[in-house]
Order: structure tokens, then C-alpha cells, then sequence
């Protein structure tokens, strides 16, 4: 199992939790409807899931404010697809993230649509699984609204029909696990509120903006978000690659996992030139950060130090000095530090 870093953003007087984990360049996944970090983990098949589509890369996910492990006070004014990409700018921000990839599953697919138009020199790929364009095109009219009194309700009730809903039928065992998980992760009001923002979002005139590489990921038979809604994303942005699938779950961690995770890496799978795996990097670019802590660890500093001495975290040292290996294609410290000599990088 991938290394994994829990930390808080702050984001006001409120904080978000997000998790690091693994090494490589960054893949960051916009927020879900309703998640908890910790507890999300303990499912297999979420493990399978993201260890598979993130192999490579260092995962970032976050549970949004109202859930999950970040602080469980949502206001109105959170609700808004705007706060939505203010709160993923301020976490790659805080973990001085230049340029990443994004992989953005359901609602959290409308956040990455909306950061990518809005800051195109940040997003090197764009991943969207269970897509859609406009919240208010999910259900028939009326129905959203049901299911959103029925949460508020009675949640106990409410979960389960999510359940149903999003698992696609299934291991009635899993449905109640699930059910169990959405209510560990948000209290009903909370979850209500959150469910009516996902019937709001509406970023079809965003699609257009979208700059980066995109591939775009549905299952024909999705039963919370329909399959022709999948289609429009990939229609309306320009140079979309689509990939559809079977089956009817709407987590891509339920039902054929591997389906999904192969059809995600065709996007994410790193590129890898003749050269490079000759074991020669084409050409080797350092920004001056990484410069500076390549320096540092030619010096045979550990991370720790590093950080001490330059005023950063060691999950950010650690990151840079993962993405100093990957440019000069060597697995250890040593290795690359030999690299960067004989490129006279040092």
C-alpha cells in the first residue's frame, strides 16, 4: 500500500483535510459529493481503484467542507461552483503545485471542468469519469427534489437509496456498507445540501474553455448520472477523446474496476520517449525550487533538513525530490544526484 499523508488546509477559520499519497507527478481529484478520507480507504475495491489509476503519480484527494474529516460546518456560501475551484487553487497553492492532472469523478468532474477553463496553464491532463454538464439534466423534473427531501428526512433511509443509486444494484451487504460510509461522512442536513449543489452545477459554458488534454469516461448503463450526459462533456470540449463502458455503477470502484482504470490510463499513463527508456532523458528541466533541493540533496541532506532549511514541509521536499528522480529517470537519491552531475545540473 502507497505512503499516505494526512493534512488541513486552511481555508478561513475552517479547515479542509486532504491526503498525499504515493510519489510522482501530481494527480489531484476534485472533491465528491460525499467522502471521508480514512474511512474510504478501508473498501478494497476503493483501494484497487485509485492504486491502479495512480500508479505513477502522487494522489491528492480532499473531503470538501462539510464532510469527511474537514471541519463539518457548510454555509451557503460554499455552495458555489466558484468556492468549488477557490478551495482546489488554495490546496495546489499550499502545496506549490505549478501544473497537475485532474481526475474529476461525478460532481467533482464539473470543480475540474471549471478549474481547467479558468487556469489552462495549470492542468497538464484532464480525466472525467461520470460526467455531466448541467446538474439540473441528471433526473426528470421533480426527482431530484425528492430524493434530497428523502436525505433530509430520514437519513438512515436516504443512504440506502444512494446506495441503490449508485452501486447499481449489487452485494446488498456492500449497498448497506456504502449506506453506512455516506452516513459516517455527513449528517443529513449536510448531505441534503450538498446534493442539492450537484443538481445546480452547470458548466456548459465552460466546456468550451478547456484547454488541456481531456478523455472522458462513461458507463453506458450509469444510474445516477445518464450516459448522454457523459456524450455532451466530451462533445463540447475541443479535442475530447470519449471511452464508453458497460455497466451500471456509477463509482468506478464498483463493478468492472479494471474496465475503468485502463480506459483512465490512457490518458495518464506516463509517456515514455525512446530515449528515456534507453535510460537517457530527452531533455532535463529543473525549476529553481528543484534545483535548490537537488543541491541540498547532493549535500546528503535528508528530506527533514531540507525542510529545515528552506522553509517548506517535508511532504512538499519529498514531492520535489520524486519529481527530480522522474526527470532524470534514476529509482534512488544517489542515482539521481550522479544523473544531474553528468548533465551539469550541479
Amino acid at each position: 500500500m502507497l505512503e499516505s499523508e494526512i493534512r488541513f488546509l486552511p481555508v478561513g477559520a475552517r479547515h479542509v483535510a486532504y491526503e498525499v499519497r504515493g510519489g510522482g507527478p501530481p494527480l489531484v481529484a476534485p472533491a465528491w459529493w460525499v467522502s471521508h478520507l480514512e474511512l474510504d480507504w478501508q473498501s478494497p475495491s476503493f483501494r484497487r481503484f485509485w492504486e491502479g489509476v495512480a500508479d505513477g503519480y502522487t494522489l491528492i484527494r480532499y473531503d470538501r467542507l462539510g464532510v469527511g474529516m474537514s471541519d463539518r460546518t457548510l454555509r451557503d456560501s460554499d455552495l458555489t461552483i466558484d468556492e468549488e475551484v477557490a478551495t482546489l487553487r488554495k490546496l495546489l497553492d499550499e502545496l506549490e503545485l505549478e501544473r497537475v492532472s485532474l481526475i474529476g469523478g461525478s460532481c467533482g468532474s464539473c470543480t475540474a471542468i471549471a478549474f481547467a477553463a479558468a487556469h489552462p496553464e495549470r492542468v497538464e491532463r484532464l480525466v472525467l469519469y461520470g460526467s455531466y454538464p448541467d446538474g439540473a439534466q441528471i433526473t426528470a423534473p421533480g426527482v431530484g427534489d425528492a430524493i434530497i427531501a428523502a436525505v433530509r428526512a430520514h437519513w438512515g433511509l436516504g443512504a440506502r437509496l444512494l446506495s441503490d443509486i449508485f452501486l447499481g444494484g449489487g452485494d446488498p451487504r456492500e449497498q448497506e456498507r456504502f449506506a453506512g460510509l455516506q452516513r459516517e461522512a455527513a449528517t443529513a442536513e449536510a448531505a441534503a445540501e450538498l446534493l442539492g449543489l450537484v443538481y445546480r452545477l452547470d458548466v456548459r459554458a465552460l466546456l468550451p474553455l478547456v484547454r488541456s488534454q481531456a478523455l472522458v469516461v462513461h458507463r453506458r448503463g450509469d444510474r445516477a448520472v445518464p450516459f448522454r450526459l457523459g456524450r455532451e462533456v466530451a462533445a463540447a470540449i475541443p479535442g475530447a477523446r470519449f471511452i464508453p463502458l458497460q455497466g451500471s455503477a456509477h463509482f468506478p470502484w464498483h463493478g468492472d474496476v479494471d474496465s475503468v482504470i485502463r480506459a483512465c490510463r490512457e490518458a495518464l499513463a506516463p509517456e515514455q520517449s525512446s530515449s528515456h527508456r534507453a535510460g537517457e532523458p530527452e531533455a532535463v528541466v529543473l525549476s529553481h525550487r528543484e534545483r535548490e533541493i537537488l543541491a541540498c540533496v547532493a549535500q546528503g541532506l535528508s528530506d527533514r533538513e531540507i525542510a529545515d532549511q528552506l522553509v517548506l514541509s517535508s511532504h512538499t521536499v519529498h514531492r520535489h525530490v520524486a519529481n527530480i528522480r522522474r526527470k532524470l529517470g534514476r529509482s534512488s537519491r544517489t542515482a539521481a544526484v550522479a544523473e544531474a552531475a553528468r548533465l551539469g545540473l550541479l
